[in-house]
């Protein structure tokens, strides 16, 4: 080893010592106020109330302490195994510090996967509220822009289910309106995976196209909206109340490519909640009951989100986020011509790899969302 390496070396030893001794999940750079030692005491108390007598009297009381405690022990178990890989690194740098570059190197690297791991459990850390936890439902709208938002729907509808496929997200087509010449007009997919809506959720708004249009015989640039919404998917006892008198619901042969069952009989099913003009959809199953079934459970779960957005005034303005699918609305651009970016408005994040985000590599737009929403509800006290 030459001078020059062994006077390096010797210099990244005391940031290397200093790096491990503070390494810790909430020591990354969020600021949003990971709390290991909050969670716990959290968890803690939750464990209180269930060993209660009288506990399970009050089921929907019961169900929301039991979903929270499931999302603590989702952060807090992968925290301490976290913690204790970090010292384990610690003892192995104090044994290894006066050996050669080599065994320093794959220290750094070790560290390195290890910051990339924290940073995981501390974003799911900021997964906090009950719903979070929860499979959602997911649609996506076209909007402004003819047979292009139509396209453009398509286009989103492959990107997230590669995401979904990313990270091994298992998902179902409920419902899906083609539209007149391509693309489709919508549709619903039901989202299976921990943590579902928590970070399907920060996609909620109008999301914008710019590119040369495949449709226009003159080569222009052309501009599309598409809306994603979503809502969390909640057990089937939840306490609606929904009086038969405000549902009109009718039966329609099930559209796209299909088996025996599917456009021969009129087995889809489309619910219209009078009071409050909600529509939904299902066409996936083979008999109307079970289409039924799962539109009742669409509608219920869209209702719950509108009592909450009542109680609520974050889910509130996620919600209320979206407004009219055209221009001025948009939470994220993707700009294909005359330049390639996609960037998101809320958080200012953005990438030129666009092919990459196109194919369902979406985590550092969720990752900023989380972050800016996390740092909004602080400065909110």
């Amino acid at each position: 080893m030459g001078h020059t390496e062994v006077k390096e070396w010797l210099c990244r030893l005391p940031s290397l010592r200093a790096r491990l001794n503070n390494f810790r999940p909430g020591s990354n750079r969020f600021g949003t106020g990971f709390d290991l030692a909050g969670k716990k005491a959290e968890l803690t108390s939750l464990e209180g109330q269930m060993s209660k007598p009288g506990f399970w009297d009050n089921q929907e009381s019961a169900r929301n302490v039991v979903a929270q405690l499931s999302a603590l022990k989702a952060v807090i178990d992968p925290a301490d195994e976290l913690v204790r890989e970090a010292r384990d690194l610690r003892e192995l740098f104090e044994l290894s510090a006066d050996s050669d570059k080599d065994e320093l190197g794959q220290l750094e690297d070790d560290l390195r996967r290890l910051a990339g791991r924290c940073e995981q459990v501390e974003l799911q850390g900021l997964l906090s509220r009950p719903e979070d936890v929860r499979n959602c439902f997911f649609s996506i709208h076209a909007g402004a822009g003819g047979t292009e938002s139509c396209d453009w729907a398509s286009m989103l509808l492959r990107m997230y289910t590669r995401h979904f496929d990313l990270n091994k997200y298992r998902y179902e087509e409920l419902d899906i309106v083609p539209g007149e010449e391509a693309g489709l007009r919508s549709v619903t997919l039901r989202v299976v995976a921990p943590f579902a809506f928590g970070r399907l959720s920060c996609e909620m708004g109008v999301h914008r196209l710019v590119r040369i249009s495949p449709f226009d015989a003159n080569k222009r640039r052309h501009t599309s909206f598409a809306a994603v919404d979503c809502v969390p998917e909640f057990d089937e006892d939840i306490e609606i109340e929904i009086d038969e008198k405000d549902l009109r619901i009718d039966f329609y042969r099930a559209s796209g490519a299909g088996g025996q069952h599917v456009n021969k009989t009129s087995s889809a099913v489309r619910i219209t909640h009078l009071p409050t003009g909600l529509v939904v959809q299902c066409q996936n199953e083979r008999s109307q009951h079970k289409n039924r079934a799962q539109a009742m459970k669409v509608l219920k779960s869209r209702l719950y989100m509108l009592e909450q957005q009542k109680r609520d005034a974050e889910l509130a303005k996620l919600h209320g986020e979206r407004g009219e699918i055209a221009w001025g609305h948009q939470i994220r651009s993707y700009v294909l011509q005359p330049y390639q970016m996609v960037k998101d408005h809320r958080t200012d994040y953005q990438t030129g790899n666009v092919d990459a985000v196109l194919n369902g590599e979406l985590g550092g737009f969720i990752g900023s969302y989380l972050r800016h929403r996390a740092k909004d509800r602080m400065k909110a006290g």
